[in-house]
């Protein structure tokens, strides 16, 4: 397996993030490694999966719309309406081309960190929630039991984050992505 310079990796990063984002992904790149310690995962990739979940984050919506149409990243509905949900897809390919990794698990995990998919792997999983219960997070429904459901039961606590997001994407004005729904039946047929 290759060997990841997390310390490289964090300063490379930290110069493309604003400072809030860079705090956000310490915390989801520790908690990631909590998650992964917790579930038998590989915590080094778990790391760097954490670490670059939002290495896209930034780059202004037009510009995520002209980099993933170069680069024939496909953009769906949704993240037509809602640009900033692009990140993902396009932190994956940038996780792979600029900051060259090259495990499809972790691009996997970066790929679907925001809106969740049915039959998430393990690594998958543990960024989906680490990017929502991570320390600087405060404002979400149910989160101190989600976070003490994630080191329990993990999908559960995916059930639960999906859940929660789609009561409060559908309760405001923020447009649904198909995958998120189809993750939540999955995990809830699951549970």
């Amino acid at each position: 397996m290759k060997q990841y310079n997390i310390m490289k990796l964090q300063k490379k990063l930290q110069k493309e993030l604003d400072e809030d984002r860079y705090y956000h992904t310490l915390g989801v790149m520790y908690t990631s490694a909590a998650l992964a310690m917790r579930y038998g995962a590989d915590m080094e990739k778990a790391q760097v999966a954490g670490l670059l979940h939002d290495c896209a984050k930034c780059i202004p919506n037009d510009k995520k719309i002209k980099m993933c149409q170069k680069h024939k990243i496909p953009i769906t509905q949704v993240e037509e309406g809602a640009p900033f949900l692009l990140h993902a897809k396009l932190g994956a390919y940038l996780a792979e081309k600029k900051y060259n990794v090259s495990d499809k698990e972790i691009l996997g995990a970066i790929t679907w960190h925001t809106t969740g998919k049915p039959d998430m792997t393990l690594l998958e999983k543990i960024i989906f929630l680490a990017d929502y219960i991570e320390p600087t997070r405060s404002k979400a429904a149910h989160l101190p039991q989600i976070r003490e459901m994630a080191f329990i039961d993990i999908d559960q606590a995916v059930y639960m984050t999906l859940r929660d997001t789609l009561h409060y994407l559908e309760s405001g004005t923020g447009a649904v992505d198909e995958m998120t729904k189809n993750a939540y039946i999955y995990y809830k047929e699951k549970g």
